[in-house]
């Protein structure tokens, strides 16, 4: 991609800084990071989709390249304040991994007429609880981190999120894994810093509301991910009358990274279909 076509910078909000890049012309297509990355999780897309789309990511605050900051915030007002300091007001595709598919989904029931289509990757609504018991190993997660082995909470992280379950680390791409790594590392030197109060984005959860989402709507799912994600997933699909679930196979909670090619094809399908954008 060459310079000319990618603008990037910070824009102030409150007291912090968030990093964004911009590419390409037409319909808006934000893509809004998980909680164990950072913007760099959508290399591939935001390279891919800057041939059709106008594309934005950015890097949540105390994510990447945005430094966390005191105070009480919310990541979806950082998001409307971002959109509204690049002067996009125009309807928007969104796309988010995990809890940026979270909040994506917040912002498309805050603000419907901001948002043409959702794209949910490895995401679950807000409020949104299972009887699913959790995965043993978050167990060793939590202990690492309270002992300060923020190397070995990385480590860990990466094997529940990016090798997923029933694979091994020898059986997912290196180069990919090393990033996730790297992303999840950064976010957690930010984390204890203990700086900024994360406030819910909505009053009320999104979980119980889906039937209001009357837009087209994909979900994405690893087939390697946990049981309470493709337990989520089957659940919005359930609820939301205009979704589609597309389930990729090796592949786990960051499918996009596991199998680019095939989550591209997927999302150019999906939005071609519906005659949005590109």
């Amino acid at each position: 991609m060459s310079t000319q076509q990618l603008k990037s910078g910070f824009v102030n909000i409150d007291h912090a800084k968030l990093y964004y890049e911009v590419a390409g012309t037409g319909t808006p297509l934000v893509m809004v990071h998980a909680g164990v990355a950072d913007s760099r999780q959508w290399n591939n897309e935001f390279e891919f989709f800057s041939r059709s789309y106008q594309v934005i990511r950015y890097d949540m605050r105390g994510f990447g390249k945005s430094e966390p900051a005191d105070g009480e915030f919310r990541h979806m007002s950082d998001l409307v304040s971002l959109l509204d300091g690049l002067n996009i007001h125009e309807p928007v595709v969104i796309m988010g991994c995990s809890m940026g598919g979270g909040m994506a989904m917040d912002f498309a029931l805050t603000y419907p007429s901001r948002v043409k289509a959702l794209v949910m990757v490895g995401s679950a609504p807000s409020g949104l609880e299972l009887d699913i018991p959790l995965l043993a190993k978050f167990a060793d997660v939590e202990k690492a981190f309270e002992s300060g082995d923020f190397d070995l909470v990385a480590e860990l992280e990466t094997q529940i999120w990016f090798d997923g379950t029933g694979r091994s680390t020898d059986q997912v791409n290196p180069t990919m894994r090393k990033l996730l790594y790297e992303m999840n590392r950064l976010a957690l030197s930010h984390e204890v810093k203990g700086l900024g109060k994360r406030l819910p984005n909505t009053e009320t959860p999104a979980f119980d509301r889906l039937e209001n989402l009357n837009i087209p709507v994909l979900i994405v799912v690893g087939s390697h991910d946990t049981p309470y994600i493709l337990a989520a997933a089957d659940y919005m699909k359930e609820k939301i009358k205009s979704a589609i679930k597309m389930t990729i196979e090796n592949a786990a909670h960051l499918p996009n990274m596991d199998q680019p090619q095939e989550f591209q094809r997927g999302i150019e399908t999906f939005l071609s279909s519906r005659s949005i954008g590109g």
